[in-house]
């Protein structure tokens, strides 16, 4: 909350925060948290560069209100570039927008000097290609005065005298609003397009061979989507954004707690999701050069809450217990009902089942891709992100739970942590003699105590630490002395290496001292701890359920889990104990499971039956959970030892375990991350 004299700025999407005195430039504030912004005319207002949007509403999670009057009015150099160059509706140049009050501030992408890196390609995966569009080119008799029955019903009559197909009955108004002038331009030879045997859905004058469809990933942090064609099963282009809603929230909880305090903002979040998604396909066209009208279907995957959001359905109930789903059902509809533009207006969108409250579509996705069902192995799968989904079984029986995570493992609350962008530290290794670091940034291969390093990433430069560089750090810390088991950073080796430094009653651990300074500091071991516990207490719940105490396959899925060394997973305790050899990645099984939706029909009948039978454990109130987190706080954990892993690397002597007070302290942040009660 705002004093007389500072103000708390938060900036999105990166999540870092800070106090400032009142009058002090947006720009300013953002240079001195190391936010990443652009500016190169010295914040003369001249360049543009450095545009910011305020978000304006109630943030509980932060106990602030972000209004119009705590910022400056509109300055003359603002008002000038806007006349000469143009200031989209609600930016300000953050040099010239000045602190009066508390604050969210959101950096567009543009404004960012390093784009985010969208690591969501399209993985290979062996699919049977039936789409539920289906091509037929169709000679139909032209009217005449001795048989005067419409031109759709000699379309129909065509379509089964030809193909025999006699089951259409869905037509939507567009088609038949397009009709007839279709059918004379191609001189009664057409082709149409079939959507599951009943429905038509679009028609051309010539004979076409090619129709396309999305496969559509909407996450909390990322969207990415695949350009198919529906024939080949061939993936065209594959793209990612931002999701533009974490404006509002980095975390899926922050997102309702905004709804919840901002009624009136569900529609806006709405419409905000969807923008995105054309702003996305428009991309991938642009890439292929292929026509909006030739797009006929698209298959969505994501968590319940953005479910919620991308249909217009206000999520609060997600928020609260029991955590109650609108709908858990499959859903299609037409792509014009969902306001995407940049299809066929007929097109179908098709969203797979949710499994439970707060594990959605998305983790049905990732079951049509890894199959665990069909497997005799107990096979875990953990997609990461800030909520993570986990699903544990064989073909017995599956379970699923979630894990309320938060950010933390995507950079957001650590004080240097930033999302996967150029110049982010996502590799480590510590001297354990010299407790001297080394590390890899992202699009630098080479290690920074290697010849020439400064040179390769003199465009970049160190800009911060992304997830899994945050995971290596903590772990190798763990490794050479530095964490203590129960997490503390220890103070006994500051004598010997000026790396730990007296950070208040507590110490930090210098990684880097460039262009920026970064470190890690308490605050950020434990934001990391509480991710990780939620996590393995959620896992350790299920194991109990199926009455098992070890686990034959782990596979983390999602972007984030690709890009997490597996074996400092298991190092810092955020997966159990397991073979490494039967630790694996999944890349971004969602998407592949939703281009096997798309591209075969019958993998959307599976789903919606395997998804019935799917058994739901809510982790909030399970009894357990608690005692659970507690144990799992420890590195990598208070009870379990963990033989597999000192199989491969020698753990550090387990000390008696104390849970120090800060700990206890720290256990309160958990609520941030559990669903509002």
């Amino acid at each position: 909350m705002s004093t007389d004299t500072d103000a708390h700025i938060i900036f999105q999407p990166s999540g870092r925060q800070g106090r400032f005195p009142l009058g002090t430039s947006l720009l300013k504030c953002a240079q001195k948290l190391g936010v990443d912004i652009d500016s190169i005319c010295g914040g003369q207002g001249i360049c543009g560069r450095c545009q910011i949007n305020l978000i304006i509403g109630e943030f509980s999670k932060f106990q602030i209100s972000s209004k119009h009057n705590n910022l400056s009015s509109f300055s003359i150099p603002e008002q000038k570039y806007k006349e000469q160059a143009g200031l989209k509706e609600g930016r300000r140049l953050s040099c010239h927008a000045k602190v009066l009050g508390d604050a969210v501030i959101h950096i567009p992408q543009e404004s960012q000097v390093h784009k985010q890196v969208i690591r969501k390609e399209a993985k290979s995966h062996e699919i049977t290609i039936d789409p539920a569009i289906r091509l037929y080119y169709l000679d139909v008799k032209a009217p005449n005065l001795q048989n005067s029955s419409g031109d759709l019903e000699r379309l129909l009559l065509a379509l089964n005298e030809q193909w025999g197909q006699n089951n259409i009955r869905d037509i939507e108004i567009e088609f038949i609003q397009s009709l007839q002038k279709t059918l004379r331009d191609g001189n009664w030879k057409v082709t149409a397009s079939i959507y599951l045997n009943k429905n038509i859905i679009a028609i051309w004058p010539c004979l076409i061979k090619q129709v396309f469809g999305i496969a559509l990933d909407i996450g909390t942090t990322t969207i990415a989507a695949h350009l198919c064609d529906l024939t080949t099963g061939e993936v065209l282009a594959s793209d990612g954004i931002m999701n533009p809603q974490i404006r509002f929230g980095e975390d899926l909880m922050s997102r309702v707690a905004y709804i919840m305090m901002n009624p009136s903002s569900s529609d806006q979040i709405t419409k905000i999701v969807r923008s995105g998604i054309n702003k996305l396909i428009k991309r991938l066209r642009l890439q292929t050069g292929i026509e909006k009208n030739k797009i006929l279907d698209s298959v969505v995957v994501c968590n319940p809450i953005m479910h919620h959001l991308l249909l217009g359905i206000n999520p609060t109930e997600l928020g609260t217990s029991p955590f109650a789903l609108s709908t858990n059902k499959s859903i299609t509809i037409t792509a014009k009902k969902l306001s995407i533009t940049e299809m066929n207006d007929t097109a179908k969108t098709y969203i797979l089942p949710c499994i439970a409250g707060h594990v959605g579509a998305d983790a049905a996705a990732v079951l049509l891709s890894e199959t665990p069902h069909l497997s005799d192995e107990m096979t875990l799968i953990i997609d990461v992100g800030t909520n993570a989904e986990i699903i544990l079984g064989n073909k017995n029986g599956l379970f699923a739970a979630s894990a309320p995570t938060g950010p933390a493992f995507e950079g957001a609350q650590i004080s240097c942590g930033q999302r996967a962008g150029p110049g982010a530290i996502e590799h480590v290794r510590i001297d354990p003699k010299t407790f001297e670091p080394r590390f890899q940034v992202i699009n630098c291969n080479m290690w920074s105590d290697e010849e020439g390093f400064s040179d390769a990433i003199k465009e970049t430069g160190v800009t911060g630490i992304c997830g899994s560089g945050i995971i290596e750090i903590l772990s190798e810390m763990y490794l050479v002395g530095l964490i203590k088991p129960n997490g503390l950073i220890s103070g006994i080796n500051k004598k010997s290496t000026d790396r730990i430094q007296k950070d208040g009653r507590t110490f930090r651990y210098l990684v880097y001292s460039g262009n920026v300074e970064i470190s890690i500091n308490q605050n950020d071991v434990r934001a990391i701890q509480l991710a990780k516990a939620a996590l393995y207490a959620s896992v350790q719940l299920l194991m109990d359920k199926i009455k098992i105490k070890t686990i034959d396959r782990v596979i983390l899925a999602g972007a984030f889990g690709s890009n997490i060394d597996v074996l400092y997973a298991m190092i810092l305790g955020m997966i159990p104990d397991c073979e490494l050899s039967k630790v694996s990645a999944a890349g971004n099984a969602a998407g592949t499971g939703a281009r096997i939706a798309l591209l075969n029909k019958n993998a959307r009948i599976e789903i919606e039956s395997l998804v019935q039978k799917i058994q739901k454990i809510e982790t909030a109130v399970e009894p357990m959970f608690q005692q659970y987190f507690i144990n799992a706080m420890a590195i990598p954990h208070k009870v379990d030892r963990f033989p597999n892993l000192q199989k491969v690397i020698a753990l550090p002597k387990v000390s008696e375990y104390n849970e120090p007070t800060t700990m206890r302290k720290f256990q309160s942040k958990q609520r941030r991350h559990r669903p509002i009660s």
